[in-house]
């Protein structure tokens, strides 16, 4: 297996990247673009999956990555959380919740396995 030199490299990280991008993207949009403190709250559960994962890499010993893997799987409980309210809430499209909720449960899936390796 070949040693990964930059945490842009890591699966896990581009997957939580994808989350990011679409919460920046949705929360450009009505009717969150008006509510200031729930687009800052949507962002910021969003950005600290691909966040933890990038600042556990950047330590470069295994204890830290372990701790931030599982702060990031953290991470990804608490914004399945955000967008299953925002969802019932009218807040989200159900096609934005379909594709958000399916990237969170692959990114907690596979955070799961690289703490269990």
């Amino acid at each position: 297996m070949a040693k990964v030199e930059k945490f842009e490299d890591l699966e896990i990280w581009q997957l939580a990247k994808q989350v990011g991008v679409e919460a920046y993207r949705i929360s450009d949009l009505e009717p969150m673009k008006s509510d200031f403190g729930l687009k800052d709250q949507f962002r910021r559960a969003a950005m600290s999956m691909s966040d933890n994962v990038a600042e556990g890499f950047e330590y470069n010993n295994n204890p830290d990555f372990i701790r931030f893997l599982v702060y990031a799987k953290g991470s990804s409980g608490e914004f399945r959380n955000k967008i299953i309210v925002l969802e019932e809430a009218r807040k989200l499209s159900a096609a934005d919740y379909k594709f958000l909720y399916s990237k969170c449960i692959e990114f907690s899936s596979k955070a799961k396995n690289l703490l269990i390796i």
